[in-house]
């Protein structure tokens, strides 16, 4: 009897045991069941959410952005012209100068001496010319003299033979004395066929010649004095009293900070419409001021090296305020077309070759792609010359989820049609 019962226990476990394998089997085929019907529902898709912008009729303005360094009126590099020892020199870094103020000195003894000896032969050589020219004017004196003595005789011994008074032989002995004094008194003559004869014209010509060369002594004796060519400050000395200097090279830097520039570089689209004359306001952030300054400069041509514009902005700034090296920046707008229709860039589509826009209508909450044609562009907008009217607005977001007719929602109301 005892047996029985026990195993009457034991069925009973059992059966308790299948029934909740059961139901868990129960349960999870129905979570199954109800994932699967959630995987077969199709979700609902969120409208695209746009903001707009309403096109309109105005002024289309191009934004510039300059940028460059502060230049200075003139930066000088002095270096001899000549080789030689430094006898003094008489300015310090950061020394002011005024133009004509003498800088540095070289030795210049060689050159004196070179100049005495040159003077000396220029004087030797007028003495030789004052010489040679008396002794010509006496030559042709004596020889013009003899000539008409001769001439006057041979006259005479002609009448002499025409009546019988002298021989043939005399006659021709008067002849040739004739012919000989006028031979050497129309030699002297030839060599006097300009304002003085041969002979004192190259005593002269070796005069102006030492003369010459004394001036070309005395033109490297003044270089060897460098001069400040402008007024300045120095920027930069690289000399001492005693040292030799090779010709060319660089001793000082004469830095002229009366007038200060600002040079920068621009793009081909944005040099088109940069005009000098043009007013701006230029920036120089470590001086911490605003600056007024205008457009004196805009390269005719493009650079070949870094395939842009060079642009000079002249300031209008007291002397001596600020530094040559400094940045410096500037933007102005500048007008492209009066009274014109444009749009955002973000607003446009571009495929197949061709530009589109998707005009909102508020109307029935859609949108309808339309292809229009462009004007002019700046950084930011695109000139609109067809396809598009006034008060009409278009998409500037989103626009890649968009399609023809479709649909959206606006970020939020007060941005339709009231633009960005």
């Amino acid at each position: 009897m005892r047996h029985d019962w026990s195993k009457l226990k034991k069925d009973k476990k059992f059966r308790v045991a299948g029934a909740v394998c059961l139901l868990l089997v129960l349960i999870l085929g129905y979570f199954l069941f109800v994932k699967g019907r959630n995987n077969n529902k199709k979700p609902e898709l969120a409208l695209p959410k746009i903001s707009t912008y309403q096109v309109k009729r105005a002024d289309m303005k191009r934004h510039i952005v300059l940028s460059g360094h502060t230049t200075a009126d003139a930066t000088i590099v002095l270096a001899p012209k000549y080789n030689g020892h430094v006898k003094s020199v008489n300015v310090q870094l950061g020394d002011q100068v005024s133009e004509g103020d003498v800088l540095l000195v070289q030795d210049t003894g060689d050159l004196d001496i070179a100049i005495m000896q040159g003077e000396a032969a220029t004087e030797a050589a007028l003495a030789d010319t004052e010489t040679e020219e008396a002794s010509y004017n006496a030559n042709l004196a004596r020889a013009g003299a003899a000539y008409e003595i001769e001439k006057s005789r041979y006259e005479r011994q002609q009448y002499l033979y025409a009546i019988g008074a002298i021989s043939l032989e005399r006659l021709e002995t008067a002849k040739n004395t004739y012919v000989t004094s006028k031979a050497e008194y129309d030699a002297l003559m030839d060599q006097n066929n300009g304002s003085s004869p041969a002979s004192v014209r190259s005593k002269l010509y070796n005069a102006r010649k030492n003369a010459y060369n004394v001036d070309v002594l005395r033109k490297q004796r003044e270089d060897m004095f460098i001069r400040a060519p402008r007024s300045g400050v120095i920027g930069y000395r690289n000399v001492e009293v005693g040292s030799y200097l090779t010709a060319g090279s660089k001793v000082l830097t004469l830095v002229d900070n009366s007038h200060l520039y600002v040079d920068c570089t621009l793009s081909e689209n944005d040099a088109a419409l940069l005009t000098t004359g043009m007013p701006v306001n230029v920036t120089i952030d470590a001086m911490g001021a605003t600056y007024n300054g205008k457009v004196v400069y805009v390269s005719p041509a493009m650079s070949d090296e870094s395939k842009s514009y060079s642009v000079r902005i002249s300031l209008d700034v007291a002397k001596g305020n600020i530094k040559a090296g400094l940045f410096a920046r500037t933007s102005l707008d500048i007008l492209q077309r009066r009274d014109t229709l444009f749009a955002p860039k973000d607003a446009l589509l571009s495929k197949n070759g061709k530009t589109t826009v998707f005009v909102y209508n508020p109307d029935t909450e859609t949108v309808e792609e339309r292809e229009i044609t462009i004007g002019l562009i700046n950084d930011d907008e695109v000139e609109i010359l067809t396809g598009i009217n006034e008060g009409e607005i278009v998409a500037v977001s989103s626009i890649d989820r968009l399609k023809n007719g479709g649909r959206v929602t606006l970020e939020s109301p007060d941005e339709a049609g009231d633009g960005n």
